[in-house]
């Protein structure tokens, strides 16, 4: 069976294509291992109609959606290969079936790795997250940590300010900020502490002590992280799609790469900002995209349009 398209991934983004496109009657397979990256969340929020719904929940209510138009399945089994084959995509999972389709959305999304610090697995997804426009306002006016080893630090910092005024800003012993900001910080009254952290305290998924490798302690009860993100499956890497220099995949303004007939969306495009409901629309854009290419080759004979020269990238 040709497919009109492959989505790769099962998350928000490649549901969201997958609806789309089934209510454009395209005959569609979305392959999904069931390991969404926010499996540790407990709730997810800044999704309208449903602030606060379960993860799992959510994606029951997807599925229960994609029930309704029979051109659309969605197979538990992971994909290994994705080989252009004379103007279309072979598709085969891990146990050797292999599928053809016209057009691929990638969605797999990313895959995370946390700094290197005891005990911060225990309170992650619980009273430590990655995104304060996701977890901000449950932790509002809290002592809070803010911990990055990377370049956005300075920016992470301002963003939490507001939602608690009382902000440790943790370094880890990395050099990411310069005199310039560390004083703008104390100009609000934002602490940073520059030191190695040995461990985090807390009980049952909550933070209660920064312990440092000066031993000293300080009382925090949250806080927001940044981990480091790479791609959660290869394909688009070895399919040739252009990268950007945060990681992700350039695309148009409907998901269109640099190769012909791959689409990307939601996590794996845009990286962040990593809310829901972004790479729920950036799910249909990309199905919109896919549909009008496969449109306009079955009109009129055009080839499935691939953004790889001139295009407004991203």
């Amino acid at each position: 069976m040709k497919l009109d398209c492959a989505i790769i991934g099962g998350g928000p983004a490649g549901l969201n294509a997958a609806l789309v496109l089934g209510r454009s009657r395209r005959m569609v397979i979305v392959f999904d291992t069931n390991k969404p990256r926010n499996a540790v969340a407990r709730e997810s929020h800044g999704f309208i109609t449903r602030d606060g719904i379960e993860p799992r929940e959510l994606r029951r209510l997807a599925h229960q959606d994609i029930a309704n138009y029979p051109s659309v399945t969605i197979k538990p089994d992971k994909v290994t290969e994705i080989k252009p084959k004379a103007g279309i995509f072979e598709v085969t999972t891990s146990n050797g079936v292999k599928y053809q389709a016209r057009t691929v959305i990638l969605a797999a999304g990313l895959k995370e790795s946390l700094p290197d610090i005891a005990g911060l697995p225990q309170f992650y997804g619980k009273s430590v997250f990655s995104c304060p426009y996701c977890d901000g306002w449950e932790l509002r006016d809290q002592p809070l940590m803010v911990l990055s080893e990377g370049s956005n630090l300075f920016h992470l910092a301002k963003i939490v300010y507001n939602w608690s005024k009382d902000v440790l800003v943790c370094t880890n012993g990395a050099h990411t900020l310069n005199t310039q900001q560390i004083a703008m910080l104390g100009q609000r009254g934002i602490q940073v502490a520059p030191f190695k952290i040995k461990a985090l305290l807390g009980e049952n998924g909550k933070l209660e002590r920064i312990l440092f490798e000066n031993d000293i302690e300080v009382k925090r009860t949250g806080g927001f992280i940044t981990p480091s993100w790479d791609q959660a499956a290869a394909f688009g890497e070895e399919l040739g799609c252009a990268m950007t220099p945060s990681g992700g995949f350039v695309t148009d303004d409907y998901g269109r790469t640099n190769v012909r007939g791959v689409y990307a969306a939601g996590d794996t495009s845009i990286i962040v900002p990593a809310q829901l409901i972004v790479a729920a629309g950036e799910g249909s854009k990309a199905a919109i995209g896919a549909n009008t290419d496969l449109t306009n080759a079955d009109f009129g004979g055009y080839e499935v349009y691939s953004a790889d020269s001139g295009f407004n990238g991203r």
